[in-house]
């Protein structure tokens, strides 16, 4: 077989979701010696899949995938339901190649994150290998009816892993969970029939659906539907609530799979379809997006400083991180955009490794409350180096990958003609704030749980014993790309610049029209230039 014509995507897909079928074939539990059995020879199969399925990312993405090609590329199409025009139809551009990727490598430490579980562990590494593929195939489909069921198909682990290894309050938790996010795909659902029976040809392919011309007040229905949907996922301002639950009563490995991947899907579907399908609606929609982000920035920022469980504290602190994704696919300049995206892979990153050190913290002091720690860094001296060296990168240190994107959103934004100069001064004060109450909250954190006298009942009831090798090296996993993509943004920035530019082309044009039709109501513009100051295309 020409390995050029390899299915690649449906591979990657499918290979951890086949696998996961082998694991109830595994011996059965039974006395505590066959249990630990068990869960040691499952652990390490359900490893050794994540491992193979990364690999072969990086092999499709080594030897397929053109860097100066803004369009699809790996692309693949089989007719699945011919009567409806359903098909397996798969590809992958800037937008999602570097999701991707960050996938497989999130998902296969998030597998390695897992070790000490034992209760039910075929089960348990059954739904992480099947969220392994349900998770890529989000960012992999170009199907707008197969988008939606893989949507709500990737769902359904996260409930159960939630829901079954979850804290004291898992059933509210998950339940809070599916509702939230099965609820707001049902707009996906109607938004993407709408769009797909909508003029001719009737299709649900999602490169065809973005070239119709829809009208602007049908462009407005979807892209505010579109937008509780995806709001939900990322989350925005109000629709966040569930986030906070979910984090609260999660496992490590949950904890990763939410925050490094689950709600880059709300970002990059905004980004897709709302910036991508309905550009004229995005134009409108824009400053809404900006006011949204930086509510979520410094309303998250003050949240995060004022909890008291580690959980909810660094799950507001990915909210606020996640505002500045929104007002970088607002601002309709290039490197905005491309902050957004940067942001995305950053925070997926960074999200990842500090819900894992509360993983580990609990795991030796069984408690999450900040007032109970204190001192427990000098028992712990890697786990005090391995949290401070994760609270940097989140708090944007320079030299890490979080102050390359939150700068990128910056000057994006600062220097987009888009807006009139009060209304983006306005904006990067506001953002500037945010920027400030975040190492505010973080090294606060720091102070209250590593330093000062150490909390003599906590000492003499647990032991607190330091990082293990295999922690060590799951952080060392996550620090490395921080770090690399902090020095040399480059080596993330060159995968997407391409269609990141042609996506930004695209919604500048929309941009002079539609400011010409509120010219007669300049205050429904929120900011909008004036049609005298025309955007340079």
């Amino acid at each position: 077989m020409n390995i050029a014509n390899f299915p690649w995507l449906t591979t990657i897909i499918l290979f951890p979701i086949v696998a996961a079928l082998f694991i109830p074939l595994f011996p059965d539990e039974g006395d505590k010696p066959e249990q630990e059995k068990t869960a040691k020879t499952v652990r390490w199969y359900a490893l050794s899949v994540g491992l193979i399925d990364f690999a072969l990312i990086v092999y499709a993405f080594y030897t397929g995938y053109d860097l100066s090609v803004p369009g699809l590329q790996l692309v693949e199409s089989y007719a699945w339901v011919p009567q409806i025009d359903l098909k397996w139809s798969l590809g992958a551009d800037g937008l999602s190649m570097p999701l991707i990727l960050l996938t497989g490598f999130v998902t296969t430490l998030a597998i390695m994150a897992a070790w000490p579980v034992t209760f039910k562990p075929k089960l348990f590494y059954f739904l992480m290998l099947a969220m392994y593929g349900g998770q890529i195939a989000v960012f992999a489909v170009q199907d707008m009816l197969l988008f939606f069921l893989v949507w709500e198909l990737e769902l359904v682990p996260v409930y159960l892993i939630l829901a079954i290894w979850g804290g004291k309050r898992r059933q509210y938790a998950a339940t809070k969970f599916i509702l939230y996010t099965a609820g707001g795909s049902l707009f996906i659902l109607v938004a993407g029939l709408t769009m797909a029976f909508y003029g001719n040809p009737v299709t649900l392919d999602m490169s065809a659906i973005a070239a119709k011309d829809f009208p602007l007040n049908l462009q407005l229905l979807l892209y505010g539907g579109l937008l509780i949907a995806y709001g939900v996922k990322l989350p925005i301002f109000p629709l966040h609530t569930w986030l906070p639950d979910a984090h609260g009563e999660a496992t490590a490995p949950a904890h990763m799979l939410l925050a490094g991947i689950l709600l880059k899907m709300g970002g990059y579907a905004l980004l897709r379809m709302n910036a991508g399908m309905l550009p004229d609606a995005h134009a409108i929609f824009a400053p809404v997006l900006v006011i949204l982000g930086v509510v979520n920035i410094i309303y998250a920022a003050l949240t995060s400083f004022a909890q008291r469980n580690l959980k909810r504290k660094i799950a507001y602190s990915s909210i606020s991180h996640m505002g500045f994704v929104l007002i970088g696919i607002a601002s309709f300049t290039e490197i905005g955009v491309s902050g957004a995206m940067l942001q995305m892979i950053s925070h997926g990153l960074i999200g990842a490794s500090l819900f894992f050190m509360v993983g580990c913290t609990y795991d030796r002091t069984h408690t999450l409350m900040l007032d109970e720690m204190g001192g427990v860094g000098q028992k712990m001296k890697k786990v005090f180096a391995m949290w401070t060296t994760c609270s940097l990168a989140s708090l944007a240190l320079p030299g890490m990958s979080g102050f390359v994107a939150e700068l990128m959103v910056f000057i994006g934004f600062a220097t987009s003609d888009a807006y009139n100069p009060v209304f983006r001064t306005i904006i990067v004060l506001l953002m500037a704030v945010g920027v400030i109450l975040t190492p505010i909250y973080l090294l606060s954190m720091l102070r209250e749980m590593l330093y000062g006298p150490e909390n003599k009942e906590l000492v003499s009831h647990q032991a607190l014993i330091d990082a293990e090798p295999r922690e060590v090296f799951i952080i060392a996993c996550l620090m490395v790309p921080v770090i690399g993509i902090g020095l040399y943004p480059k080596i993330v920035t060159q995968i997407y610049d391409s269609t990141t530019n042609q996506l930004t082309a695209s919604m500048r044009q929309s941009v002079p029209s539609l400011v010409q039709q509120t010219a007669v109501n300049p205050n429904s513009s929120f900011g909008l230039k004036s049609p005298e100051i025309p955007i340079q295309r």
